[in-house]
């Protein structure tokens, strides 16, 4: 009980989830800069997949050793949650990543960071309206409304207003962020009969093999392994297994709202790690690009607050 109340403490969860925010948000330049050391052109779809599984496969390694030495015994998971563990690796690892990697490729770290945030919103109607963890009010449906109107103003380039999509660019990151959606509420349900360290690993392992295996057989391959390249990497798999175990441990003691809307600090993150490291300061610094970013951020704090909290 102990436990369960030091995980709804708001200045453990406001702690855990900036942490999480910071390790996402870099999340974004860091596969940009990884496409460049590992020589990956944009359009090798292969190499990319690749690429991906080869990082959450050594994510879910690092989560299940890390938790095994903290449990102080292996990590293995009941029989009954074998199902759990592959719908989650659907979703959360092999659906996500798939669309996330296609789509980095064909659009911009600032854009990618800020579409991504529709995950947040999604989130929590996938929660209210699907799995009924909660209910859908008011506030809720004005904070997505808004948060969603700031996705789609990062569409507008320079002064033309322009809402075309690339199919495989932010249609891609969008259709990643709706998979994300599902995953959250699959774990939380999930959570309840098995450990989340458990459900993320194995589902890491899982997805990543799987996406290793599809980049493989259709010819993808990594090259410009170097001391930057491979420290990359881990740190890439690092992001994955830390935010993803404590984002699951969150996700299982809070409704998914309440977690879910401080995702509002990815995409300030990423955009300004890919306005630093990616050279992307134009577009991260324009008029549309920060009034995008107050919109998404107003949005989920309307719906942060849905619940009566300041």
């Amino acid at each position: 009980m102990e436990k369960n109340r030091f995980w709804t403490r708001n200045s453990v969860i406001f702690l855990m989830t900036l942490i999480c925010c910071f390790l996402w948000g870099s999340a974004f330049p860091c596969v940009k800069i990884g496409y460049r050391l590992f020589d990956i052109a944009s359009g090798d779809s292969a190499s990319l997949l690749l690429f991906a599984g080869v990082r959450f496969t050594l994510a879910g390694l690092l989560v299940l050793l890390f938790g095994s030495i903290q449990r102080r015994r292996i990590l293995l998971p009941r029989r009954g949650s074998i199902r759990d563990i592959l719908i989650l690796a659907l979703f959360q690892t092999i659906g996500q990543y798939y669309f996330f990697y296609i789509g980095m490729a064909h659009t911009s770290g600032v854009k990618s960071s800020i579409i991504e945030a529709a995950s947040t919103f999604l989130a929590i109607l996938v929660s209210a309206l699907i799995f009924r963890f909660e209910k859908l009010t008011g506030r809720k449906i004005i904070g997505c409304l808004i948060g969603f109107a700031g996705v789609l103003l990062i569409q507008i380039p320079g002064n033309t207003i322009d809402f075309s999509m690339h199919w495989n660019g932010e249609g891609f990151i969008l259709l990643s962020a709706l998979m994300y959606s599902f995953s959250s509420s699959f774990i939380k349900q999930f959570a309840k009969r098995e450990d989340p360290l458990v459900l993320s690993g194995f589902q890491f392992v899982i997805g990543g093999l799987v996406l290793s295996a599809a980049g493989a057989l259709t010819g993808g391959r990594l090259s410009g392994f170097t001391a930057a390249s491979s420290l990359l990497l881990l740190y890439m798999a690092l992001i994955s297994a830390v935010a993803y175990s404590l984002w699951s441990i969150l996700l299982k003691y809070n409704p998914v709202s309440r977690i879910a809307v401080f995702g509002f600090m990815n995409p300030v993150l990423g955009v300004i790690l890919s306005a630093v490291l990616l050279n992307e300061k134009n577009q991260a610094f324009s008029l549309y690009g920060l009034l995008s970013l107050v919109l998404v951020s107003l949005g989920i704090v309307i719906v942060n607050r849905s619940g009566g909290r300041r």
